[in-house]
């Protein structure tokens, strides 16, 4: 068993220097920020990638998912969207820029609409939308500051990255057409069939509606990575490793330290975001009847 422990020690070395390598290769330096990072690199054998979706601006509970993530050694992260809005803004996209592990990034509904507003722009979405749901977008604009403005621009609304084990795997926010198109494992087939039609890959991954899944839509195979900020269901953080399997993940996380760290920031909404977020989420029975009555249909 030593030496068997000893092999697998030195094949993770060996990884971790290929990574490292990759990395220096792929590094962009953008004003005013860390190193922002688009790797573009051809599916291994032996290649993995985390999906991490819904952050909404929750730093502990991505603290916490890091920590499995590099359990997991893993080539490469791609967040899928809606890093914000949420109660860390800042914290939370400087600690991913940060990160020595090449990622790419998707833009979510919420990132389009923080963005909007640190262009000082009024989306139909803001205008139509409650105070309650405008707050947190504008504050997390406000958080801000112009040298991020750049960076979420960057962010495409969709992505493909070949996988070894996998082939092609499309990678959106709700689904390939809209980034707020809402769909749970109880959807109807038939409702998702043209939201799908032509992606051209055996599996999509999305996010959104913050609940984990793992279905079929036609042949294609269509998984949730679940909400690492935000979840609906058990308390926890919630994301996607891909190499060679699909693997849906759980993180466990300090819940009471992370509300208390939530508590202690401006966020006009912390107490909520701590009770609802963090500490109690809505089940998932009670979100699945509230997608249900605005699924597409």
């Amino acid at each position: 068993m030593g030496g068997i422990e000893t092999l697998n020690q030195l094949r993770l070395g060996v990884r971790r220097v290929i990574r490292a390598v990759d990395h220096l290769r792929e590094r962009r330096e953008r004003p005013g920020c860390a190193a922002f990072r688009y790797p573009r690199k051809p599916g291994r054998p032996d290649m993995r990638v985390a999906a991490i979706y819904d952050l909404h601006a929750n730093l502990p509970a991505l603290e916490a998912v890091l920590e499995d993530i590099r359990q997991a050694a893993v080539d490469q992260i791609v967040v899928g969207g809606d890093v914000f809005p949420g109660p860390m803004p800042q914290e939370t996209i400087r600690y991913l820029l940060d990160l020595d592990i090449p990622m790419q990034f998707l833009c979510g509904n919420g990132d389009r609409e923080v963005l909007a507003q640190m262009m000082g722009v009024e989306t139909e979405w803001y205008r139509a939308a409650p105070e309650q749901w405008r707050e947190p977008v504008r504050w997390t604009a406000q958080q801000l500051g112009p040298e991020f403005r750049r960076v979420l621009a960057d962010w495409p609304k969709t992505l493909r990255v070949e996988i070894g084990g996998i082939g092609e795997v499309l990678f959106c926010h709700a689904t390939p057409r809209n980034d707020t198109e809402c769909f749970t494992r109880l959807t109807s087939e038939d409702c998702l069939v043209l939201a799908f039609r032509g992606v051209g890959a055996p599996l999509a991954v999305c996010g959104h509606t913050h609940m984990q899944f793992d279905r079929m839509i036609g042949e294609m195979r269509v998984v949730n990575a679940g909400s690492v900020g935000m979840p609906f269901g058990a308390p926890g953080a919630y994301w996607l490793l891909l190499g060679p399997g699909v693997e849906l993940r759980h993180t466990p996380y300090d819940l009471a330290k992370a509300a208390g760290r939530i508590l202690a920031t401006r966020y006009p909404q912390a107490e909520e975001f701590a009770e609802r977020n963090v500490l109690e989420p809505p089940s998932e029975e009670k979100m699945l009847e509230a997608f249900g009555r605005a699924e597409l249909k």
